[in-house]
């Protein structure tokens, strides 16, 4: 009668292995559980139970072997309970868009260095993935790769000094936001106010080139906030463009970006009479604000008595730079001078554009911090340096 702790080649078998009646080899309980990891041959069932009871040693349960990536996702992006509602919604669009039903199956115990990389570039490569749009995605993994460590699920994190190679790889550097020149401002005001096309976007302009206020808090300003009798521009509020699972694309209301964002900002005369032909503009095509998030009566709509989109502005403000860059060439060739190009540029920039105009007047950084609304004066500093350097 055959030893029952024999394999059929005559192999004596430990504790805990045994041989199938396929001939494949079975390791059960590395830490006591009713859990098995299954091999071919013998030599590869003692090369996964070393590892299996490695992993014991060093407190990553054998059970937890199939835990896919997902899993511990979740379990962490639950726990992110001091992000805002709209943030919330950004970064959970992101993974269940470009992680979760893929890369985000795998078990994470499975997971190497290789392979994010390999994800990464995917990504990059076939997706067209700006550094932002990365960058929020290793944001989201490698918090979760970190807390799969810290319980037990993998022994380290796999994520570890990738975005840095990748970075490096395909030779990404953080683009440095810059400033419109005072003479790019200055072409660019001229050509929107005296263009035919353009024109109805002055009013928009000149409020972010004059007061300095983010986008979101642009676009989400309502005839409330302004003070016509005391010149100031209350901003208490931000609306965002977000993607929501159960409603899809919407303009949402949310708190400031910082607690520093609640601030009074002076309504200067530009601004004042920016801010009175945007109404006369309403009243004129009789445009109704729309509700939003019980918020109404604001005060920069489109033809479609709607907010303005973000990326609706930036594309404009792609199409003006095209347009006046080629009239100032030819201009410039006619009058036989070089010509004023206006760097590419997005609506940030203006912001950026604002504040570097105040410090070149303003030397209290405790005033331009509380008018530009900067959470962390460093921001200022920095600001402030470039624009004395």
């Amino acid at each position: 009668m055959k030893d029952s702790r024999k394999d059929s080649k005559g192999r004596v078998l430990k504790d805990s292995e045994s041989q199938r009646k396929d001939g494949s080899y079975e390791y059960k309980g590395a830490d006591g559980r009713r859990h098995s990891v299954y091999a071919g041959t013998l030599k590869e069932l003692r090369e996964k139970r070393k590892q299996a009871e490695k992993n014991v040693e060093d407190g990553i349960l054998f059970v937890n072997q199939n835990i896919l990536l997902n899993d511990v996702f979740d379990i962490y992006f639950s726990g992110k309970t001091e992000l805002k509602e709209s943030t919330r919604s950004n970064y959970k669009y992101m993974y269940d868009k470009f992680v979760r039903m893929k890369f985000g199956m795998r078990k994470i115990s499975l997971i190497k260095y290789s392979d994010i990389r390999e994800f990464y570039n995917y990504l990059i490569n076939d997706l067209s993935f700006k550094p932002n749009s990365l960058g929020i995605i290793h944001s989201l993994l490698h918090p979760t790769f970190t807390l799969a460590v810290r319980d037990g699920y993998i022994r380290c994190n796999p994520s570890d000094g990738l975005k840095g190679d990748i970075k490096k790889s395909h030779c990404w550097e953080k683009p440095q936001r810059h400033a419109l020149t005072e003479a790019e401002q200055a072409a660019f005001v001229q050509f929107v106010s005296t263009s035919p096309i353009y024109s109805h976007w002055m009013p928009l302009f000149t409020f972010l080139l004059r007061t300095g206020c983010r986008i979101g808090e642009t676009i989400g300003l309502r005839w409330n906030d302004c003070d016509f009798e005391n010149n100031e521009i209350f901003i208490n509020h931000n609306v965002i463009y977000r993607f929501r699972d159960y409603d899809g694309w919407r303009f949402r209301l949310t708190t400031p970006k910082t607690n520093a964002g609640n601030r009074v900002v002076p309504m200067l005369s530009e601004v004042r009479e920016a801010l009175l032909q945007e109404r006369e503009n309403q009243k004129r095509f009789k445009l109704k604000s729309p509700t939003i998030d019980g918020y109404s009566n604001f005060v920069f709509l489109n033809r479609e008595q709607n907010l303005h989109n973000p990326m609706t502005i930036n594309r404009a403000m792609k199409r003006i730079i095209r347009d006046h860059n080629r009239d100032e060439v030819k201009l410039a060739e006619k009058e036989k001078r070089e010509p004023l190009l206006i760097r590419d540029f997005s609506v940030h920039n203006l912001r950026h554009t604002f504040c570097t105009r105040f410090c070149e007047n303003e030397t209290n950084l405790k005033v331009i911090q509380e008018i530009m609304g900067h959470s962390d004066i460093s921001t200022t500093m920095n600001i402030y340096a470039e624009a004395t350097a």
